[in-house]
């Protein structure tokens, strides 16, 4: 009996072992109801999840927020090379995408995890990344994100909660590229510098008017890209993007912003991105940008489902035209080193448009239920497709000459410390010296009356330019113009740039006259000045002539001795950086 219960044993099969689950890889938007976005937290645990299956995907903290957690950024490379100078010598193309900009329009931050697991899941998406790599950040704002309501965004169509727009300091950090004010911003600028990306995408949902659209796009102004870079974006990879979204079925036009009542009524205009903006910015190293605006009026997943699509045919049209997009950038890049003409200001050329096939609803009015007064409303009842026109011809209205490098006093320690985020090579002098160079007088500006993300902005800077040998401490910056940041200085460096530091207040001390004098007694010195000067003398009278009010008023007149004396400082007014001609 007991042989036969053993050969009986051995004959049976043995239990099956435990079945190994399956991974869901659905992502917490997936999981959601379609009106649902992920949380901060559920954002970065889903990215670890995939790095930790997926030797192609790496998860990495790139630095400090504003919020105390940490910017992360998410690399997707086929090969498992993580390292930049390395892909960028096997001729990868690199695409940057950021998302959560703005936590309360975060269709980029749900469509991204899905890209980034499709991509390496796939076997048809996979194959774009031959010579692509992607790099992610899953949340830019993260303290925005981790305030999270459900109203703020009040003319939004969902998701049912989401973040907020101003970060942990209240800043709206897509004003924040060139002040860096943000430890997002200043984390933001060592990723972007040490990935060199040949294309950045932006993801956000637009306000505004109403259309058909689900997604509106900006791209790099074409004016102020580099021409062989704009002359690409505008006969090759934009034709692509529009053409293979329409094959989507998601139409796409230009950002809707107009001048008038409705889009239809005068048009639309292009959007300038100064380098306050992302794309600001970014355009200043030659990299092409793009900014998507899904519409806040459609619902969630449909904008969700557009950015996505975006963003996929964006990797593929890199792919399809890495050789076209590399050969633009080197051209680009060698022209740069080149240029001698930058320009600092620009303005819209309003007798020039092009005609844009348009897909709206008809603006109408009706009596509001709050005022009783006529208020607008777009009937989507009455849709159209119409040409209408599109302003986007930006035409240069300050120019600058490119010097052959600036002298920046170590004293502005704020502004060296940006420079070396964005790239900049400066070289510390060894002994006290004195340069000659061009140096600037401020001659004029205006200010704005309320405070603008946390400065007091400066605009229409006009500034007198001197020659003059100026003294210099040992550990002061030379900073040469000759290096890829050229064009990043020069919208920085010189105070007349639209988003200069020093329209941005970094340069405000030298606006303030630290010596004076008591009338009483420079009343004396001012008498013999114009006594032992006749030269002096002569244009303080043909000044008396001129001026009915300076000749009525002896403070004003005290003043102007004052400032032609030697006792009037020098360093009032004038700018510290000098321009090595």
């Amino acid at each position: 009996m007991l042989l036969a219960s053993l050969l009986s044993a051995l004959l049976l099969p043995s239990p099956a072992a435990p079945a190994t689950p399956v991974p869901d890889w659905r992502t917490p938007f997936e999981l959601g109801n379609g009106n649902q976005t992920t949380t901060h937290a559920a954002c970065i645990g889903y990215y670890q999840r995939l790095a930790a299956a997926y030797p192609e995907i790496e998860l990495r903290e790139a630095g400090s927020t504003d919020s105390g957690r940490p910017l992360h950024a998410v690399v997707v490379s086929l090969d498992g090379d993580f390292d930049p100078a390395s892909l960028r010598a096997k001729g990868r193309r690199v695409v940057f995408i950021q998302n959560g900009i703005h936590p309360g329009e975060p269709e980029g931050i749900d469509a991204s995890m899905l890209l980034a697991r499709d991509y390496v899941q796939q076997k048809a998406l996979r194959r774009q990344l031959a010579d692509v790599v992607l790099v992610i950040i899953p949340v830019y704002n993260v303290g925005g994100a981790l305030n999270r309501n459900s109203g703020t965004r009040t003319n939004q169509n969902g998701p049912e909660s989401y973040g907020f727009r101003g970060n942990a300091r209240n800043l709206d950090l897509n004003r924040d590229y060139i002040k860096q004010d943000s430890r997002n911003a200043r984390a933001f600028a060592a990723l972007f510098q040490r990935w060199q990306p040949d294309i950045y995408v932006d993801t956000h949902t637009s306000n505004g008017a109403d259309y058909q659209y689900t997604m509106t796009l900006i791209a790099t102004q074409k004016d102020k890209l580099h021409p062989a870079l704009s002359q690409y974006m505008q006969q090759e990879l934009l034709p692509a993007l529009y053409g293979g979204m329409d094959q989507k079925k998601w139409y796409l036009t230009p950002y809707v912003d107009f001048a008038g009542r409705t889009p239809d009524a005068r048009g639309l205009v292009g959007f300038l991105e100064t380098p306050r903006y992302s794309t600001g910015y970014t355009t200043l190293f030659n990299t092409i940008g793009f900014v998507t605006e899904t519409h806040m009026l459609k619902a969630y997943t449909p904008r969700v489902r557009a950015t996505y699509d975006f963003l996929s045919l964006l990797i593929s049209t890199t792919h399809q035209q890495a050789a076209a997009l590399g050969q633009a950038r080197a051209t680009a890049a060698r022209q740069s080193r080149q240029q001698q003409q930058f320009v600092l200001g620009w303005q819209l050329d309003t007798t020039r448009a092009e005609q844009f096939t348009f897909r709206g609803y008809v603006g109408k009015t009706r009596p509001s239920d709050v005022s009783g007064q006529p208020r607008l409303y777009y009937d989507r009842q009455a849709p159209y497709t119409k040409a209408i026109p599109y302003y986007n011809t930006f035409r240069p209205t300050t120019t600058v000459q490119r010097p052959r490098a600036y002298v920046l006093p170590q004293a502005w320690a704020e502004v060296a410390e940006r420079l070396r985020l964005s790239g900049v090579h400066m070289r510390t002098l060894s002994a006290d010296t004195v340069i000659n160079g061009e140096g600037y007088y401020i001659q004029d500006y205006k200010t704005a009356p309320r405070p603008y993300e946390g400065h007091y902005l400066h605009s229409g800077v006009q500034v007198r330019p001197v020659r003059q040998a100026r003294p210099f401490l040992r550990g002061d910056y030379y900073v040469s113009l000759d290096q890829p940041a050229a064009r990043y200085l020069i919208e920085t460096l010189e105070p007349q740039a639209t988003d200069s530091f020093f329209a941005w207040g970094f340069f405000d001390s030298i606006l303030q006259q630290k010596e004076y004098f008591s009338d009483y007694v420079f009343e004396d010195l001012a008498a013999a000045l114009l006594r032992q000067q006749p030269e002096l003398r002569a244009q303080f009278e043909q000044q008396k002539q001129a001026d009915p009010a300076f000749a009525a008023s002896a403070a004003a007149q005290l003043d102007w001795v004052y400032r032609q004396s030697d006792h009037y400082e020098p360093t009032h007014l004038r700018y510290p950086v000098l321009r090595v001609l």
